[in-house]
Formats: structure tokens, sequence, C-alpha cells
């Protein structure tokens, strides 16, 4: 099941309003989060009591907690790749590798007595596979993409797919992170620009960016970088359909409660025998068989990418089948225009591909 994350760094912000933040977090739904040891400079013992209790904090609101570590980190704690006494004292569920140990000792850590998931970095190209081969347990191997603090270095979005796809193809989890827009947000660094993987995210709507990698169907855990995220941003992560592509549309004035009806209350499946113009939902057709889509005038030649249209009287055979427009077509009469696709929003549109299960989501006009 996929789960929904947020980042707190207690190092730059303080208790209570990091409790509130959770707690707020928790109330719609978010189960995951990511906090960060390696900007915490703090004497051992000041560590481990104040994350032992935000660990507690945490548990206790429903949360398991990833904690980013390197081996400058293990030094200072006394852990090693060997022992990981120091992070089960302070009840961490997941320990993130930035960095690496050797080979043998990232393997062996794999292995630790106390079962701890061990997240290796997906925005590189580790050699995961062959450290399974070599005996790494894949069963205590997670892996999570990097954030970017830095505007114009975030991932692009193909390279974003290779990594992820070369760690989905061993079966491992992988998480990544979308970035809050709200002011004044914050990380480990001071760095104040966002704090998303893939650069193509970073301003866009939260909503949209989670979204978009719901649309992608390789990502499990979608964390949010940047603290804190606004409760707006929240509330519409939580309204989100995380079980199928969701597009927001924009209806044509005109709309008719039919049409209307096709749009929001049929799944829809883009066909498996795919064509290169449009995306075909056909089942509507069998209930709109022996019912009137009355033609409407669109004055316009062509239909262009984003369009969604259903299919009228005109073509009686294939009425009510709703399509999306991939490029331009040409204007025969025999399709009606109900809605427009934002322009942000083509972003998911270019990831639905044939027989994926896809939604529309009401916007007001």
């Amino acid at each position: 099941m996929r789960r929904m994350g947020i980042s707190v760094y207690p190092e730059h912000s303080t208790e209570e309003k990091d409790y509130d933040y959770m707690k707020m977090a928790a109330k719609y739904g978010f189960t995951r989060i990511f906090t960060c040891l390696l900007s915490v400079n703090e004497p051992r013992e000041t560590i481990l009591k104040k994350f032992t209790k935000f660990m507690q904090k945490a548990h206790e609101l429903g949360f398991i907690v990833g904690v980013d570590t390197n081996p400058d980190v293990f030094l200072h704690l006394g852990a090693t790749p060997y022992d990981l006494k120091p992070f089960n004292d302070m009840k961490v569920d997941i320990v993130r590798l930035d960095g690496h140990f050797s080979d043998r000792e990232d393997i062996a850590i794999t292995h630790n007595s106390y079962g701890i998931p061990i997240e290796f970095n997906g925005s590189s190209n580790t050699a995961l596979d062959l450290m399974i081969e070599r005996g790494a347990d894949k069963n205590n191997m997670v892996v999570c993409h990097n954030f970017y603090p830095q505007k114009y270095t975030g991932l692009g979005f193909d390279k974003f797919m290779e990594f992820t796809n070369k760690y989905k193809a061993l079966g491992l989890p992988v998480a990544a992170f979308v970035s809050s827009n709200n002011k004044n947000t914050f990380g480990p660094w001071p760095v104040y620009e966002g704090l998303p993987t893939c650069e193509m995210h970073r301003g866009l709507p939260i909503d949209l960016q989670v979204r978009h990698l719901i649309a992608a169907n390789k990502i499990d855990d979608i964390l949010i970088g940047n603290a804190f995220a606004a409760e707006e941003e929240l509330k519409s992560i939580s309204e989100i359909d995380t079980t199928k592509t969701t597009l927001k549309i924009v209806l044509s004035e005109d709309v008719t409660d039919d049409e209307k009806n096709i749009i929001y209350n049929y799944p829809h499946f883009g066909r498996g025998d795919a064509s290169d113009y449009i995306v075909r939902s056909s089942l509507p057709r069998e209930d709109y068989k022996n019912k009137s889509i009355p033609y409407r005038k669109y004055h316009k030649e062509f239909f262009r990418k984003g369009d969604v249209i259903i299919v009228n009287d005109n073509l009686a055979h294939y009425r009510g089948e709703l399509e999306i427009v991939l490029k331009d077509m040409a204007n025969d009469g025999e399709r009606n225009l109900v809605g427009r696709i934002p322009k942000e929003e083509l972003i998911i549109l270019d990831l639905l591909k044939p027989e994926y299960l896809f939604g529309f989501i009401k916007l007001d006009n």
C-alpha cells in the first residue's frame, strides 16, 4: 500500500511546532516521517535522548520514521554496520544510507540483528543487484531517492524513471520526494527553494506532483521533503484517489448531464489497441447505444492535445465513447467537446498507458 509522508527537522525547529505538524499530518492520513541526522551537530547523548523522545511521539501518532545517515553519523553515535544498537535504542524504523560503507559492510548491514530496514539511495546507479547476488538480505532493503535543494539540480524525469525501474525490477520498494510551496519552508540545509526529487516538480501544485508520481505507477511512498507544508496542501494530498491516474478537467460551458455522467461516473480504461491520436474509453458505449447524445457544434477545425471529447449521434455505433486527444485531429462533427485538461496537467496524460485505469477530478469552471 502506498504511504504518504512528511519531513521533520528537529534541529531547525521547536518541539512544539514539530509535534503540531505531526498531529496535523496524522489527521490527514500521513503515516511516514523522514528526518535527517546528517545536519545535527550535537553531542551523542543529546541526540540519543532527543531523537528517542521524537520517535516515541511519532509512533504514538502512527508514523514510521526513517533517519538519514552516513558513515560519519554512525561514527558519532557509536554505531557500525555490524551493530545498530544506537538506532535500535532510539526506536528508529528505517536507517537510510546517504553515504556508503564498503561493499562487505553494506551487505552485512542488511542482516542487522534488530531487523531494521536499510534504505539505499535511489538517485544513483547503486549496484544493489550485485549486493543481493552476494548475499544481501533483499527482504530488509528499501530504496529512497534524494531531494534537491538547489534549483535546476533535481533529477530529470527520464533519469528518475531509469533509476526507479532498475530498483523496482529487483522487487524493492521505492520512495521519492515532492515539495511544499508553502512560504518559509526549510530542510536540513540553509537553502529554501523547495525539496523535490524531480526538477520538473519544483513549484508545481503539490497535489499535481503527487498525482504525477502515482501516474508513473512505480513509486511506493511519497514524502514531502520540506517543512512545514500548509494544511491546505496536506488536505489536497489526502483527497487524491491513489488507486488510479487522475486528471483535472475544466468542463465546457455547454456540457450536458449525460456527458457529465460519462465523465465522472464510469471507470475509464484506455483501450489496449491504442491509437496515436486518442485515448479511448469505450465502456460507456454499452449504456448509450440506445440513447441520444445530440451533436453540438464546435467552431474550431481541430481538437488539440488535452481536449476531452465524447462521440455523439453522428457516429451512433460508437456513441458515448469518451476520448482524450493526444495529437491534433480534425473536428468532423462526430464528437462533442466536453472539457479540457489544463496545460500543467498534461504531464500526467503523457504517462497514461493503454489499459490503465484513470478518472477525472471536478473543477469549478
